[in-house]
């Protein structure tokens, strides 16, 4: 095996680690619309500050998911349910909060209610912003 076929198999190795990470679902946590979260949950939304400006989140600790490494000292150490804009962002997100030693109990998609979700192919990936 050459040192560039080697190059070429760690290089696709890496892309599908990084796919893996950001768009398969992550499994065995239930999507709960934000008023029927249970109490004791602490509300992380994890929206960009341009899209969470809903009153309906306005309980929920702030920290968008592209600051999460840097702010996560601030989360305290509760069961936590995640708001998310997108199903991109609420895997992104739940999985550095697990990496982090959080335990995500639930998640919200601000863009649709749960019980109208079938099938995970029928989610909205693709994040729209709404200055653009």
């Amino acid at each position: 095996m050459t040192g560039s076929s080697l190059l070429f198999f760690l290089f696709l190795f890496l892309l599908s680690v990084a796919l893996y990470r950001r768009y398969y679902p992550v499994k065995n946590i239930p999507c709960l619309p934000v008023g029927e979260v249970p109490d004791g949950l602490l509300l992380v939304d994890l929206r960009d500050y341009n899209e969470s400006n809903g009153p309906i989140f306005g309980q929920a600790l702030h920290i968008p998911v592209a600051y999460l490494k840097r702010h996560v000292r601030h989360i305290p150490r509760k069961p936590l349910h995640i708001i998310a804009q997108d199903a991109i962002e609420k895997n992104v997100g739940i999985r550095l909060l697990r990496r982090y030693g959080y335990e995500v109990k639930s998640y919200s998609i601000a863009a649709c209610d749960c019980r109208e979700r079938g099938r995970m192919d029928q989610w909205n990936t693709i994040k729209k912003s709404k200055t653009a």
